[in-house]
């Protein structure tokens, strides 16, 4: 059995550290901030093993902690619904959270803001714990907007920079519009169905499967499609789907720590986790299932074309970061939601390794994050070097790392899916593994091979993480960082190497997920496909990685790597070349495609011209002008003809007291 008591100290444990650290660590010593916030994340990661461990021997606990609101017949809760896929998402965000947290301590040594940005960190765990672990939808809806409020103080964590200031409104903004549609999600679930808890929600759906709703007179739409569609909408905006996506690559202002945490297990997956806890719903529409992996196959393949032209090193893992939505978004229309979730797991480790040691070689090059300006880092940077090609080896699904399994399981759903899209879909996750391989070995081989570039460059020629002036001299060399900041990056290595091999028969094969996932397997028959595919001819993990080695993904993996050393460590003059030759799509992809053009000029620019209008016509004209100086214009006219009246002459007074004495006789003789 699960108690609550257990479950109430993991997200509280981090609540309560980043209570103290925020409110007193002005007054505390230094080293409190990191003692007192690693703490509390790594109680809440060794209580959320304890939970893993039970769910897994078969225990799921789902129960009301207190009655938050009561409005007429409606009751709404705080509660827990703690099952496999819970307690999994529990473990890997508090186990990534602490691995940051360890990280942090090197990163941001110097930085004046030392508590407050432990203080932010923690309290994002709290935020994404109780996301994961809700049990119904108005608590999930807290959830979800606490670590969009959190992620909007930690990418405007250097507040004093216009670029940061810029980057979390912008975040902050856009996940407004997504949040909007989400909310209008749960609105409709609650009209409907008459209770926002997941498991009542869930019983019912089946029953309100043929409702029809009319959005529009004359008009009717299924109501499961409109509903998950109306979610989706938030997930598009956390987990950065097109064209919702234009704020992840900007979030790249903030510190190096909080990319990796937004960008890795916790705010990015929530909208990918979301879908998935709602499989139950999802599972009754295709339009919606069609739509959503549309949508993905869009992200997963023109996100990664622009992480080829990115030169900021934490830019391009960025983009990687939206291209690896996309797959897992593409496996949640294909009604593989294991295989989402599965991804979602394996990504997390190696996208956080890929960026700390990202940070590590910012450190390293005294905060210079151009790659142009790096190069033979492995010299120098042995550790740095090794767990990032760990990471990027899992990143391009490479047979045997963690990232094959999840990856290939997601090309092989697409395949397999018959879910209109699916065509699309199939391609756009093969061409992306090409895609991925050649920007993500582009950055390796620039950043750790090659020439010393950072030797011919200049001082002042760096751009920079924290807002200083910083870079390495002509007679500098980059140094690796301490074991503060190495031991994560080892520590993040490992399962980025085994957790795919350990994990996918459980997750994907065996009843990891039963009773927590729904598919309808006569409609939507990839999984069934795939589990036939794999029991009756690769049986074994290690078989399948073997198969991969023969595969097309895996030749189209080695051809991006092929492609990206030939090109980055013989021959540079052909991507340059390449470049003039092909300058109106290079220019196409450094304007991402134009969403942030069209933003700034439709919404933004939109947005300042109906201000203007309003201001000028409804302020200036009509408050302004009608209200406030009419009022006074009409006293004003209304004393000019009072004051003729006063002429200061008796004969004047005594006519109009003659006339009015007339008037007055001339009204008394009519009444009576």
């Amino acid at each position: 059995m699960i108690s609550m008591s257990l479950l109430v100290w993991i997200p509280l444990l981090p609540l309560l550290a980043a209570a103290v650290v925020g409110l007193f660590g002005c007054k505390l010593p230094r080293a409190a901030a990191h003692v007192l916030t690693i703490a509390g994340v790594g109680a809440a990661f060794a209580l959320s093993a304890l939970v893993f461990s039970k769910t897994l021997a078969g225990a799921v606990y789902n129960q009301n902690l207190y009655t938050w609101l009561t409005a007429g017949d409606m009751q709404f809760h705080v509660g827990f619904l703690v099952d496999n896929l819970t307690s999994m998402m529990m473990v890997v965000v508090t186990f990534v959270s602490l691995m940051v947290h360890i990280y942090t301590i090197g990163y941001m040594e110097e930085d004046p803001g030392y508590s407050r940005f432990f203080s932010y960190i923690s309290l994002f765990t709290f935020s994404m714990l109780m996301l994961v672990m809700s049990n119904n939808f108005v608590q999930l809806f807290f959830g979800w907007e606490a670590v969009g409020l959190v992620s909007y103080l930690l990418i405007g964590f250097w507040y004093t920079r216009p670029t940061a200031i810029y980057a979390n409104l912008k975040a902050f903004l856009v996940n407004r519009v997504g949040d909007f549609g989400f909310l209008l999600g749960i609105g409709m679930v609650l009209y409907y169905f008459g209770s926002l808890d997941y498991a009542t929600v869930f019983q019912a759906a089946p029953a309100q499967a043929a409702t029809q709703v009319s959005l529009f007179p004359g008009v009717s739409w299924s109501l499961m499609t409109v509903t998950c569609l109306l979610l989706f909408v938030g997930a598009m905006g956390k987990s950065a789907q097109v064209p919702l996506h234009v704020w992840l690559p900007d979030s790249m202002e903030g510190p190096t720590p909080i990319s990796a945490l937004i960008h890795a297990a916790t705010m990015v997956t929530a909208g990918i986790f979301m879908v998935a806890r709602m499989s139950p719903l999802y599972e009754l529409s295709t339009t919606a299932l069609s739509t959503v992996m549309v949508i993905g196959a869009i992200t997963a393949l023109f996100m990664g074309f622009l992480g080829i032209i990115q030169n900021d090193i934490k830019r391009v893992v960025a983009y990687s970061t939206l291209s690896q939505l996309g797959y897992m978004t593409v496996a949640l229309g294909a009604s593989a939601y294991s295989v989402a979730i599965f991804h979602l797991m394996t990504h997390a480790f190696f996208k956080a390794l890929l960026f700390l040691g990202a940070g590590a070689v910012i450190m390293g090059m005294h905060h210079d994050q151009d790659i142009r300006h790096m190069g033979n880092l492995k010299k120098y940077m042995p550790v740095t070097w090794f767990t990032s090609l760990i990471g990027s080896l899992a990143l391009i699904g490479t047979p045997f790392f963690a990232g094959f399994y999840s990856k290939d399981s997601i090309i092989e759903a697409a395949k397999l899916s018959e879910i209109p899209g699916s065509g699309f879909a199939y391609f756009a996750v093969l061409a992306g593994v090409f895609v991925t391989a050649f920007y993500s070995f582009r950055m390796y081989f620039l950043v750790f091979h090659g020439k010393e570039k950072w030797r011919e460059m200049k001082h002042d020629d760096a751009h920079h993480d924290d807002g200083h002036h910083h870079g390495l001299g002509a007679h500098d060399d980059p140094h690796e960082p301490g074991w503060v900041v190495k031991l994560p990056l080892l520590l993040l290595a490992i399962p980025s190497f085994v957790i795919g091999y350990i994990a996918i028969e459980p997750m994907l094969f065996g009843h990891f997920f039963q009773g927590v996932i729904s598919v309808n397997s006569g409609e939507h028959a990839a999984m069934t496909e795939i589990a036939h595919h794999y029991a009756h001819e690769l049986q074994t993990p290690a078989a399948m990685a073997l198969h991969g080695f023969l595969s097309l993904p895996f030749f189209l993996a080695a051809g991006g790597v092929a492609l990206a050393w030939f090109f980055y460590t013989r021959r540079p003059d052909i991507p340059a070349a390449l470049q003039t030759r092909f300058a109106a799509i290079h220019r196409v992809l450094e304007n991402k495609y134009g969403f942030d053009a069209f933003n700034e000029r439709f919404f933004a620019g939109g947005a300042r011209c109906l201000g203007s209008q309003l201001w000028q016509i409804g302020d200036v004209k009509l408050i302004d002008g009608a209200i406030v100086n009419g009022t006074a214009n009409s006293i004003g006219r209304l004393a000019q003809l009072v004051r003729k009246l006063q002429t200061g002459r008796i004969y004047n007074y005594a006519f109009a007291m003659i006339i009015g004495v007339f008037i007055l006789l001339t009204f008394f003789r009519f009444i009576h």
